[in-house]
């Protein structure tokens, strides 16, 4: 059975897909992710997407990069007409995704040899990531993050 078809399944047995599921479909492979890092400095041409990231196939390119245009995540606008050449830029959709991105690559980080975590630029600590309300203005425990979890 394919992924996709165990969602299928999952859904029409009444079980709604969690909120992670719906995110890893939306941008849950290496490549996507990697192409939101590097949309993160600003708009990139094709080419220099495919500089940028290493290794990427420009088939694969192509195909994630109209996925994520698809999904709302990435803007394509034509900066020429003859041939038709494309600028790709993030949404604010896509923009959102900066502190998601930051937790993974910290969290690999953390459990590498050759990477650093985030530190504090002015004391040089690694930085903890803690939940916020800002509704009542209050840090949220560990336990009751736990509580509140949507996946």
């Amino acid at each position: 059975m394919t992924e996709m078809s165990h969602r299928t399944d999952q859904t029409e047995a009444g079980q709604a897909p969690t909120a992670l599921e719906l995110a890893l479909e939306r941008v849950g492979d290496r490549w996507s992710l990697l192409l939101v890092e590097a949309l993160l400095d600003g708009p990139r041409r094709f080419n220099e997407l495919q500089d940028g990231v290493a290794g990427i196939a420009p088939n694969i390119l192509t195909d994630r990069l109209r996925r994520l245009e698809r999904e709302g995540v990435v803007l394509a606008r034509p900066y020429t007409d003859r041939p038709p050449r494309m600028e790709y830029a993030l949404t604010a959709a896509g923009r959102d995704l900066a502190g998601a991105l930051r937790l993974l690559a910290d969290w690999g980080a953390r459990r590498s040899d050759t990477s650093d975590p985030v530190r504090h630029e002015l004391c040089g600590t690694p930085l903890e990531v803690r939940w916020y309300c800002p509704t009542c203005t209050v840090l949220v425990t560990e336990p009751a993050a736990d509580e509140a979890r949507l996946f």
